[in-house]
């Protein structure tokens, strides 16, 4: 039983994926550089490893076969590291001050790294996750294309 309960524990153990150890601005200024080589986004969700929500979203992304096509398409998706304690004030202005709403924030950035969404991640809440609906959502409306043509209009 004792074996058991080990193994489901570490078995339960949630996948760290943001990176401490990298430079969260020179994170950012390649997935910069890939968007606009790739026409796309980047999307920035800003966190960290002690974040629940956060860890739930990364594991969300990466399971939910909409969601996960949706980001491949059109973005350039980064988990950038956000520090409990000394977080840059650069860094912190680059991303238009995202932690206002919480954790994690969702950045999304045009091909020349400019700010252009903060979304509040708990709009996207459902229970005790996320909603495919409305992360399907928010993508749709933060694509390339939805944005150019809104521009167009």
């Amino acid at each position: 039983m004792l074996c058991l309960m080990w193994t489901l524990g570490v078995s339960a153990q949630v996948e760290k994926v943001y990176d401490e150890s990298i430079n969260p601005m020179t994170q950012i200024d390649k997935a910069v550089e890939a968007a606009k080589a790739s026409n796309k986004y980047v999307i920035c969700q800003v966190g960290g490893n002690w974040c629940p929500w956060c860890l739930k979203l990364a594991a969300f992304v990466k399971a939910d076969s909409t969601v996960n096509a949706l980001i491949e398409n059109n973005f350039v998706y980064i988990h950038v590291n956000y520090p409990r304690k000394g977080a840059s004030k650069e860094l912190m202005e680059r991303l238009k001050n995202a932690g206002r709403f919480g954790y994690p924030a969702l950045v999304v950035m045009d091909e020349e790294g400019n700010v252009i969404h903060i979304q509040d991640s708990s709009f996207l809440e459902e229970g005790k996750g996320y909603s495919q609906e409305k992360v399907a959502r928010f993508l749709k409306g933060w694509t390339p294309t939805a944005v150019k043509q809104t521009a167009n209009k």
